[in-house]
């Protein structure tokens, strides 16, 4: 799943459990950007469910269980790639390198990535690399790349924050175990 995470919180990319597939399918968190959305100067963060909630006709979470059963029917990996801010915000941060991006995609692709060592992300739970290949160990701790470690956290907790009140729509219609990946 591809996000562009405004707020520089999201690692670069991180490993998730069916359950957090469904949880990250089903929040459909991204950013509006310049270039790809008419009118937008500056990007703005948004919750889109499945990636695509204007062309969903059924029930959010008929779409999500259906991913959630597919990912581990065939035991798949699913990754959440953010290709947005690192080391701050947006307009303090800079943009994801894009070497950085290919390089685990590739990984993920040839199934390297699922051969190092991971960490448990402290805000959302899914594991995030420790180190990778081409890739600056700094990256994939987004905390360290900030000046600050309070202002990450502080912007960290915004997010989560908001992560939590959009999924609430979704908590009557879904399993424990996808209530317990929102929690992290």
């Amino acid at each position: 799943m591809l996000t562009c995470d405004a707020f520089g919180v999201l690692p670069p990319i991180a490993r998730l459990t069916p359950a957090q597939a469904m949880y990250h399918f089903l929040s459909g968190f991204t950013s509006k950007v310049a270039g790809t959305e008419r009118g937008v100067t500056e990007p703005e963060p948004t919750f889109s469910t499945c990636f695509g909630a204007p062309f969903m006709p059924r029930r959010p979470e008929v779409y999500g269980n259906l991913l959630r059963d597919k990912i581990a029917k065939h035991g798949a990996t699913c990754w959440l790639v953010n290709t947005g801010w690192t080391g701050g915000a947006y307009g303090v941060g800079s943009r994801m390198p894009i070497r950085a991006t290919r390089a685990l995609l590739s990984a993920a692709l040839d199934g390297s990535l699922g051969e190092v060592e991971f960490r448990k992300d402290p805000n959302f739970g899914f594991e995030v690399p420790v180190s990778v290949p081409g890739v600056a160990e700094v990256l994939l701790d987004p905390r360290r790349t900030w000046d600050n470690g309070d202002a990450y956290d502080a912007q960290a907790a915004k997010l989560v924050q908001m992560f939590a009140d959009n999924f609430a729509q979704y908590v009557p219609f879904i399993d424990e175990d996808v209530k317990a990946a929102a929690i992290g």
